[in-house]
């Protein structure tokens, strides 16, 4: 399908330019109307920079990304530099603390061309992204924006009069080829940011919106159309891309056919696919490229388009993704500004956030290493700081959080030698979180966070047991639970709790973690099966000095040094259930955090209910092994005589760490004595005149009994009487026909003892045979 064409590009390249300028379109002089009529076209493509200007081990960094697209545009002219968003917010810190000034001014001497809007340049709202990052630098009143690239967004417009937020779109023109420029950020833009930030800002449907502006795009000239979204694919398997039930979908299958190239990102994945698709008129080109470029500069989406000068038809597409790192020269301009910019953070760095009142660390082997499978203060404050960011409506209302212990790069100590509070530095904080992961908020059912809990004994996804068999995750205030390491795979976990309450395995709970181990890294794989998964803008380090500001405002941050998973292993032989009075035992582990000046506890109590039963003492020691075994004690206490029967649950607590964890336990009701059941009868008595008289006496070796003695002849109770306080009870039966009469007598039992139950025989003599029997 073709568009009719104006008769714009038609003209002399003279006209052409001017004309094109009055109507803010870039121009260039690269294609002159002699010029061989297949021309080729490359766009280079970007995504989700994030800041990230400083190389780093397979992060290429600015300078390199620039002298890259310096190296290709010299080998074609006819080049734009364009971007799908992203390319500030979550930076790390050189960038971050700076206002990302340092990366718009890297990305400007890159000559990056266009770029869609992201999510993330709208973390500090709408008014920021205009009025600083795309206005004019200016060292008075704008010394932190200047983006000299186009910000484009077809589906992003002001609520109030219906216009373009920013503009719809943008044309780079090449003498006798234009090529036109549509952007989108993704629909869920609204629970990505602040509301407040946006609440001016009415998000519109991307397919609806991009193919009307295509349409316009073609009618003014453009002889090919890329779309440049902020959305993207939630794997690299072309085939499952059209199939999926997504946004993404419904984007590859239903954008216009107008549109000539589909450049994504968001998700952070690079592919290169291609579907048909009908656009052009020409059978050499049946199918619509649809890119990214991952994430953090480390790769470039190149795509070459050979246009027909003459018609405007594209006739052929080449693209692939360019690895960076090692490939292309440092831009030595740009190197200056990342150089520059460390420099200055440095400074920057040197601001405090506030006082701490000791020292947050990590997990530590005997030999001082970091041990990465051990509970540590400073993970466990990670994931509290991640909780509480997201815990408002629009992040997600988060409940529990979680941090994986390899996100932690360096101990929180503070400024200095001396004694504690002191200071913490930005520099210090970004330290610790060096990444910029952004913090992903999703549903967790409570089996799916058994599943999560047990995954920390690790397996690769093909099963191998990995170097590290052991992570031992940061976990929020309020969660704790149980494991016993000895117990089969899948199923160490004993118990999970929530603020004191039991975790359901249906219900579900809103869980945040960072983007690394929400896209299952480190192997914890369940978390990519969250429901609602969404990113919620909020970058961890910028997370953490707003948590500071708030809770280290009036008084240094305060270490907590209570375990979240504790363990506890039950003997081989121990019962299902106990009884009153028995013996209950079992070992603990996990109990102590492992890092020198760590709080610990020399003991631990043990209560049922409102009554302590006992004490452990707790034994402390590093260990060698990247596991959590530190902390150990072995208990044993008797539990009350009278402890109701049933469910019920013993309570471990330590007085100078805080740690407490709950031991379920079952409680049979009480075992009952057995009676001795005696009674005292005629051997006979006379027929029809002489009653029976049964002397029944109960014993047991621990007490009086009581209850009810009754005698029962042929199946019918004849006589019931009750013991007396030396548990004794006489009951009379009969008279008696002549003959035999086996008599039972049944003791009731009572609380403390069991029933019995014995017989007797009397023999009943007749008259005739008393009478005639004694002569």
């Amino acid at each position: 399908m073709t568009s009719a064409r104006p008769t714009l590009r038609r003209r002399t390249a003279g006209v052409a330019c001017v004309s094109l300028a009055f109507a803010g379109i870039a121009t260039t002089g690269a294609v002159s109307a002699s010029a061989d009529p297949i021309v080729d076209v490359q766009i280079l493509a970007t995504n989700d920079f994030h800041g990230r200007i400083q190389a780093n081990g397979t992060e290429a960094g600015a300078a390199v990304l620039a002298g890259a697209v310096q190296q290709l545009r010299a080998e074609n002219p006819n080049t734009v530099f364009a971007a799908a968003g992203d390319l500030i917010g979550a930076s790390t810190f050189e960038s971050f603390i700076q206002h990302d000034k340092p990366t718009i001014d890297a990305l400007n001497a890159a000559g990056l061309d266009v770029s869609a809007v992201g999510n993330h340049e709208l973390d500090q709202g709408y008014d920021d992204l205009v009025d600083r990052v795309m206005a004019p630098y200016d060292a008075e009143t704008n010394p932190y924006g200047g983006a000299e690239w186009q910000y484009v967004a077809a589906n992003l417009k002001v609520k109030a009069t219906g216009d373009d937020a920013v503009p719809a779109t943008w044309i780079k023109d090449f003498g006798d080829v234009q090529v036109g420029f549509v952007g989108a950020v993704t629909e869920e833009l609204p629970a990505l940011v602040s509301p407040a930030g946006i609440t001016d800002l009415d998000v519109r449907g991307i397919v609806d919106s991009v193919n009307e502006e295509a349409d316009a795009l073609k009618a003014e000239g453009a002889d090919l159309v890329v779309m440049l979204v902020h959305e993207g694919a939630e794997s690299t398997d072309c085939a499952a891309m059209p199939t999926a039930d997504n946004a993404f979908a419904s984007i590859v299958n239903d954008v216009s056919p107008e549109v000539d190239a589909i450049v994504s990102g968001h998700t952070h994945l690079a592919y290169d696919c291609k579907f048909p698709v009908d656009a052009w008129s020409g059978e050499a080109v049946t199918e619509r490229p649809v890119v990214s470029a991952g994430q953090y500069g480390y790769n470039l989406n190149q795509l070459t388009y050979s246009v027909d000068a003459a018609t405007g038809e594209p006739v052929g597409v080449e693209t692939g993704i360019l690895p960076l790192a090692g490939a292309y020269p440092a831009d030595p301009d740009v190197a200056t500004i990342v150089a520059d910019a460390v420099k200055e953070a440095d400074v920057l760095g040197a601001e405090p956030l506030g006082e701490i009142g000791g020292a947050f660390n990590r997990a530590k082997l005997s030999s001082g290493a970091e041990n990465r499978g051990g509970e540590s203060t400073l993970g466990n404050l990670v994931a509290e700081v991640q909780r509480w960011a997201t815990e408002a409506p629009e992040s997600g209302e988060a409940q529990i959080a979680f941090m994986n212990p390899g996100g932690l790069r360096a101990d929180m100590v503070g400024s200095g030698t001396d004694a504690f509070p002191r200071t913490l530095t930005y520099k210090q904080a970004a330290a610790v979180q060096p990444f910029a992961n952004t913090l992903v908020n999703m549903d967790l059912t409570g089996e799916q966070l058994k599943t999560v809990l047990e995954q920390q004994w690790q397996r690769d996804a093909d099963g191998n047991v990995p170097s590290r068999p052991f992570l031992r995750l940061g976990v929020s205030e309020g969660f704790t639970y149980t494991f016993d390491a000895n117990r089969e795979e899948g199923d160490r976990v004993t118990g999970i709790w929530l603020d004191g309450e039991a975790v359901d395995p249906a219900t579900s709970y809103s869980v945040t973690v960072n983007s690394f181990l929400a896209s299952g890294g480190d192997n914890f794989r369940a978390f990519a099966d969250g429901a609602n998964a969404r990113d919620t803008g909020k970058a961890d380090l910028a997370a953490f000095v707003d948590y500071m500001a708030t809770h280290a405002a009036d008084e240094p941050l305060a270490v907590d040094p209570s375990q979240r998973a504790v363990g506890v292993s039950f003997p081989a032989d121990a019962p299902e259930a106990y009884e009153p009075g028995a013996t209950v035992a079992f070992d603990v582990s996990s109990w102590s955090m492992s890092a020198p000046g760590d709080v610990t506890d020399p003991e631990l109590t043990v209560s049922l209910g409102d009554t302590e039963l006992g004490t452990a003492a707790v034994t402390t020691a590093a260990g060698t092994t990247p596991d959590d075994t530190i902390g150990t004690a072995s208990v044993a206490v008797q539990l009350p005589a009278d402890a109701p029967a049933g469910a019920t649950a013993l309570t471990l607590r330590g007085a100078a760490t805080g740690t407490e964890v709950t031991v379920p336990i079952e409680v049979t009701e009480p075992a009952k004595a057995t009676p001795t059941l005696t009674v005292d009868a005629p051997k006979t008595v006379v027929a029809w005149l002489q009653p029976a008289r049964l002397d029944v006496s109960v014993e047991t070796p621990d007490g009086t009994p009581t209850g009810k003695v009754t005698a029962t002849i042929q199946g019918k109770k004849v006589d019931v009487d009750t013991l007396n306080k030396k548990g004794d009870a006489r009951l009379w039966v009969g008279p008696f026909k002549p003959g035999t009469v086996e008599v039972e007598l049944r003791y009731s039992g009572d609380d403390a003892t069991e029933a019995a139950t014995t017989t007797t025989t009397i023999r009943v003599k007749s008259l005739w045979e008393v009478i005639f029997g004694a002569w």
